[in-house]
């Protein structure tokens, strides 16, 4: 529950665990203790389940009142913006895309992160501090409305100290 906050989610990530762990049984060592290693096993289903449903992601419908007419051109920015993140989220390699999505997207703190991923938070602060410095380059012209959308990240700056300023000469 603390990992999925939704019962549904946690009980079939329990019920994934419990089939994984009975197929792994006879792979358990006894290095550590039974309860270390299924919880370790639970830990994985939910992270999974949290995975495919970054992969497979639902939009709920907007909200309108009676008589009111949903803004096409509103949901269509919308949408265009959240592939766009989605896509930023993509390129970031996965050691940093998964403390993001759990702290920034989910809501966990740096320390639920840290245990559930068997990390210590030093290095989910920093992947987190990378990966978000990737994706202000890559977004930054969401915030910047009249920058180039066009040319990624730190093309920009190249060009411009190539060319100097942009509206230089123009």
């Amino acid at each position: 529950m603390r990992t999925l906050r939704d019962p549904e989610d946690a009980a079939d990530a329990l019920q994934e665990a419990f089939i994984s762990a009975f197929r792994a049984a006879a792979t358990f060592r006894a290095e550590s203790q039974v309860t270390t290693w299924l919880h370790r096993i639970v830990v994985n289903a939910c992270l999974d389940r949290v995975r495919r449903k970054q992969a497979r992601p639902t939009v709920p419908l907007p909200e309108a009142g009676p008589g009111e007419p949903v803004t096409p051109r509103d949901a269509m920015s919308d949408q265009e913006t959240r592939l766009l993140v989605r896509g930023a989220l993509d390129g970031l390699p996965e050691e940093q895309r998964t403390p993001i999505v759990l702290v920034d997207v989910e809501g966990y703190s740096v320390a639920e992160t840290a245990k559930m991923l068997g990390i210590a938070e030093g290095t989910v602060k920093s992947r987190c501090a990378r990966g978000r410095a990737k994706l202000a380059k890559v977004l930054g012209h969401l915030r910047n409305p009249g920058a180039d959308a066009n040319v990624p990240g730190d093309a920009v700056g190249r060009r411009e100290r190539r060319h100097g300023r942009p509206w230089e000469g123009q």
